[in-house]
């Protein structure tokens, strides 16, 4: 049986702040505007409007994945009425006006 070195197990991890998971301490906070656009990024890729992250390749649209994403962020946007700034209020409506125009001229 082996046991975790004290200086790289989870637990110094933890308290120097690392992610047990990626062993970085590099990914950034997550907010509210990042996983707003978070999910914005996914529609857009849903979209076929960015390329494959690995590859590099365009990829082919799946509406209806992208349909989820949008609908996801507009129940987000609809749940958190009242509890938004104006900033992240506003890049919500306009990520969610640019994701429908872009999903109108997909599926025409």
């Amino acid at each position: 049986m082996t046991s975790q070195d004290e200086t790289t197990g989870p637990k110094a991890k933890e308290e120097t702040g690392e992610s047990a998971v990626t062993g970085s301490g590099d990914l950034p906070k997550v907010d509210f505007s990042t996983f707003v656009l978070s999910l914005g990024t996914t529609a857009l890729y849903q979209l076929g409007a960015m390329p494959d992250p690995a590859s590099g390749e365009s990829v082919e649209a799946d509406p209806l994945v992208a349909q989820q994403a949008i609908d996801t962020l507009e129940m987000l946007r609809d749940k958190t009425i009242g509890n938004l700034d104006d900033s992240e209020r506003q890049l919500v409506d306009s990520l969610l006006y640019e994701l429908r125009m872009r999903f109108v001229e997909n599926t025409r």
